[in-house]
């Protein structure tokens, strides 16, 4: 995992674990994937301790939980007398009114050597149709239980009942549709479909979920336009690495909750809709690798709460970023645009993102230099502008470049270089692909008199490659020269520091 997509999944996964600290009032259940969530059935909501002498498993419960485990292939479970009382991890049961337990939460799968639910016998496992007679079901959960016998998603599932939270059927291998009947899970507030061979559309009774929470279909073969939904309440939603295809709906920017959106690596064209600009606590935005043409919305300065803007690899070649497309956007600190042929010049604007750490702006057509706003952007650790057409002194100092060192990328532009007002920074031209600018103050020329001839431009690369060339013998005799100045600026002040405190 790179830079940028570790920094991006950790952003995500703070805020979906918030999002799930939120969701569950009862005690945390043992996997991040499932949330169990209260209802209003005579079950009595509250932690368990201990168990009744007299409270016992319902009958018709039991069968079916037997039924539902040797069809995983934990055959083992029947030579406990009752599955409540002699409980394992991956089964969660709540009493009733009566003292007679109930099956809430079934899970499936291990997760980590630490988190180890019922494995599944991947070659002969699958969803026993037993599971419609647990009534009280709020979750169900099963990972990567059905690989060596590839089946589809059963349409039963639908069936399942209004207590139902949480679905998860995550790098199942499922093939097939998505199953209409999903959507007479009213009350589902989490469906996880991630990682499996599924192939249909997005069916439009989804619509329906009206509670859900978060929606996970990335990772799986979906065709076609995704259909106009209306869910207010969701907060996740991730339809990346399919082959989903048209314009995005407008409906997606009215879901005020919103905090992560991912579509990308689809096939997803036209514009980007204005209307997503007004999900103000939206803090992920990633629309990268679709098709979608210019310009960029003027009003992106809406979403108040971004703090990762990804649009890499769309062939926007005909557009330029507006200069105020980025205003008002402060908590941002990840910008990707990489790869879209945008042209024009950087916008002054961007260096007013004070939050900025990661500003990504390679392969495009941009011309004219580096803003000098960016000499605000304190916080930045990685900069690529390589692969355009910039030209002109660079507005960042020693400092910063030492601080983003390989990954500040600025090589294959039409003339940057380094202003070394800034001060020397020797090995620029490896680390960047640059060179010294060709113009120098009098007092630099006068201070080294021993100069020899700059090194080579940015545009005169070995091979073409935005390698520099090799040196040289009497530019090593100036680099060794320049490395003893650099050893004596930094012992210096270390000796004037032990003389007063002496």
């Amino acid at each position: 995992m790179d830079t940028l997509e570790a920094r991006v999944s950790y952003e995500f996964f703070k805020q979906l674990l918030l999002l799930l600290l939120l969701m569950a009032p009862l005690p945390p259940s043992s996997s991040e994937f499932t949330v169990v969530m209260p209802d209003s059935s005579a079950l009595v909501d509250a932690p368990q301790t201990g168990f009744s002498d007299s409270a016992r498993t319902d009958p018709a419960e039991q069968r079916a939980v037997y039924e539902i485990m040797e069809a995983t292939g934990n055959g083992w479970a029947t030579s406990i007398p009752d599955v409540c009382r002699g409980r394992w991890h991956g089964i969660e049961c709540m009493p009733d009114t009566n003292d007679v337990y109930h099956v809430v939460s079934l899970s499936f799968g291990a997760l980590s050597d630490d988190t180890a639910f019922p494995t599944c016998d991947p070659a002969r496992s699958s969803l026993s149709p037993a599971l419609l007679a647990l009534p009280h079901l709020r979750s169900l959960f099963f990972y990567r239980c059905f690989t060596g016998s590839p089946q589809p998603v059963p349409a039963f599932l639908g069936r399942l009942g209004p207590t139902l939270r949480s679905l998860v059927l995550r790098e199942n291998a499922n093939t097939g549709p998505i199953p209409a009947e999903l959507g007479n899970l009213t009350s589902l507030r989490v469906l996880d479909l991630h990682g499996n061979h599924l192939s249909s559309s997005v069916p439009p009774s989804l619509q329906l979920l009206r509670n859900l929470q978060l929606l996970d279909l990335s990772h799986n073969q979906l065709y076609g336009p995704v259909p106009e939904l209306n869910l207010p309440s969701l907060t996740v939603m991730d339809l990346s690495r399919n082959l989903l295809h048209g314009r995005i709906p407008t409906s997606f920017g009215r879901w005020d909750s919103l905090v992560k959106m991912d579509l990308s690596r689809n096939r997803f064209s036209g514009s980007i809709p204005d209307s997503l600009c007004d999900l103000q606590n939206l803090v992920l935005l990633d629309l990268s690798h679709n098709r979608l043409a210019g310009p960029l919305p003027r009003s992106l300065g809406g979403l108040r709460s971004l703090t990762a803007l990804i649009l890499t690899g769309n062939p926007m070649s005909s557009a330029m970023i507006p200069k105020d497309a980025f205003a008002g956007l402060a908590a941002l600190n990840t910008l990707i645009l990489s790869n879209m042929g945008l042209q024009g010049s950087i916008p002054e604007s961007i260096g007013e993102l004070g939050s900025l750490r990661v500003l990504h702006l390679d392969g495009n057509k941009l011309n004219g230099s580096i803003p000098k706003s960016f000499q605000k952007l304190q916080k930045l650790t990685e900069l690529r502008v390589n692969d355009n057409q910039l030209m002109g002194p660079i507005p960042i100092g020693r400092e910063m470049l030492w601080k983003m060192g390989k990954k500040l990328r600025l090589y294959n532009n039409s003339g940057l270089c380094y202003d070394m007002s800034y001060g020397r920074y020797e090995g620029i031209e490896s680390m960047s692909g640059i060179s010294y600018c060709e113009t120098e103050s009098k007092d630099a020329a006068s201070a080294r008199s021993h100069t020899t001839k700059h090194y080579l431009s940015s545009t005169s690369r070995d091979g073409g490659h935005g390698r520099p060339s090799s040196l040289s013998s009497s530019g090593a005799a100036r680099k060794l020269h320049l490395a003893q100045e650099e050893l004596v600026d930094l012992i210096a002040p270390l000796l004037v520091s032990l003389l007063v405190f002496l």
